[in-house]
This record gives structure tokens, sequence and C-alpha cells, in this order.
């Protein structure tokens, strides 16, 4: 195939790609090239796809085992595949509000890969934020303390019935996640293990406190941090057309979908992919047990 071409989109993340169709058996050597511009760009987008589901199955699983959502059920024969739909009547999106996904597992994903099947006739597009670029901006002081620290995650914030994910929508089925949820300590500085390049990972959905802290401590430091990290200059906007794709780095970045076609219908399909097991990580938890 010939060479992809790469075109950055802003200046602290994003790269649209183009010189590829993701519903082909690519090679390895072309998706290491995506994976590459991944890594480098934070999130890349792709324009005029047309995924089966079992195509973007297909191309997710290039990068890794996917995942299954544990409180928003998937389709019937792919439960990999989450559908996220805003129907003309829902006042409420999925995904409304800057996060990155699944921090609230004990082994977070590393990427989200979401195709757009139907578009409102105008809104609906998806902001971006590189926490890397955040974590850069900080003062010497604040990373140092930083560095130290753990944050505790957990999903009932959001998936518990007051929780903004587990809102009724028409043509979703979000599990409410009273008492089954876990809480996981993540490092608030992540070194990415592909680039050793360190971003934030802290999330304004599912980040309850720092391990250690009470919630009142943690509050302050917290909601700086949250503002912080949405700061213009490390955001890129992606305005969709039916058969886009956006493929971001969970470990660095946060996005948000906007809720600004009021009325209309929204009809995205996602795929999440987790780290693959190393031989390294498989050793360690032997060893742990």
């Amino acid at each position: 195939m010939p060479k992809l071409r790469i075109q950055k989109t802003a200046g602290a993340l994003g790269a649209e790609i183009s010189g590829v169709d993701l519903s082909l058996a690519l090679s390895d050597e072309t998706i290491a090239e995506i994976r590459a511009a991944f890594v480098e760009h934070q999130v890349i987008f792709f324009r005029d796809q047309a995924l089966t589901p079992e195509q973007q199955l297909a191309f997710g699983r290039r990068f890794g085992p996917l995942n299954i959502h544990p409180y928003v059920k998937g389709m019937a024969d792919h439960p990999e595949v989450m559908e996220i739909i805003k129907e003309p009547t829902d006042k409420v999106n999925f995904g409304g509000g800057w996060h990155s996904d699944m921090s609230f597992l004990e082994k977070p994903s590393i990427g989200s890969i979401l195709y757009a099947v139907e578009l409102p006739d105008w809104g609906g597009d998806t902001l971006f934020a590189s926490q890397a670029a955040a974590y850069e901006a900080l003062t010497p002081g604040l990373k140092a303390t930083l560095d130290g620290l753990r944050a505790i995650h957990s999903a009932g914030r959001e998936y518990s019935s007051a929780g903004h994910s587990a809102q009724k929508r028409g043509s979703m089925n979000v599990v409410e996640a009273e008492g089954a949820v876990g809480e996981y300590a993540h490092p608030v500085v992540l070194t990415h293990p592909e680039t050793g390049r360190k971003a934030l990972y802290v999330n304004p959905a599912f980040t309850m406190k720092f391990e250690g802290w009470s919630k009142r401590e943690s509050k302050p430091l917290l909601d700086f941090l949250f503002e912080h990290c949405r700061y213009e200059a490390f955001t890129t906007r992606f305005s969709w057309k039916p058969g886009s794709v956006a493929f971001w780095d969970n470990r660095s970045v946060w996005h948000f979908a906007l809720n600004d076609y009021p009325g209309q219908r929204r009809h995205m399909r996602r795929v999440t992919v987790d780290a693959r097991e190393t031989a390294a990580a498989t050793r360690e938890a032997a060893t742990a047990q």
C-alpha cells in the first residue's frame, strides 16, 4: 500500500490520516505505521470509511484485546461493540463532559476507536485534550508533588442511579452500578509505556480522591487539575462526517462529546482496546500471588 498521509490538526495533539481503507486486512507494516501515528499524535482521525461491526472489531484487534464494558451492554452478536446513540427525545448524551475512558478498571484501556454511523445535521463535534501537554505545562514544584501521588478511580459516581452515565436513554442499555464497583489506585502522573512521555492521569468522571487523602483534602488540588487539563492550548476539535473514525489514547487524552444538537439523532459505534498481557506482566502477577 502507498505510504499513509498524515496531517496534524493542532499543536498539542491530533492528526488526520488518509490513504488507507480500514475495512481491509491491513499489512503488519501499515498497522505499525498507524500505531506509530497514534502514539505520537495521541488521537488520530480517518475520513470516508465504511465499516461493518465485524470490520471495526477486526481493526481494533490489531492493536490489542478488546474490552467488554461492564455497565453498557454491547451489540447482541458483538458484545465488544458499544453503540452510542442519542435519540431526538434524549436530553442527555453519553460522554458529555471531559473524561478518559475506563480509568475505573484495575487495568485501564489503552485506547478507544469511535466510528460515525449517523450524525445530526449540525453539532455533535468531539473535543480532545492532551494530558501530556497539560503535565508539561506545570511548574517543577507541582510536578514534584504530583509525581509521587496515586489517585483512586471508581465508576460509582457515574454509573450509580444519580450519575450522568446511568441516566435513561432511548436506545442504550446502561446498567446502574449500585454497590457493584471497585476502587482502584493509579499514578497521578502516568509514564507512557511506548514513548516514556509523562501525562496527567486524573479523570473528572471517575477520580474520587488521592490515595491516603480524604475527599475534602483532595478536592482543591483535583479541582485545579481538572480546570488546568482542559485549557484550550492543549486541545483539538473534530467535526464528524458519516464514515469518520477517531482513535484516541486513553493513557494521555481526555475527550468531550458536545451535546449541541437538540432534537436530532446521533449514532456512533465504539470498540475499546485493552493492553496486551506481556510476559513480564504475567510473571509479575504470578509472583504477587
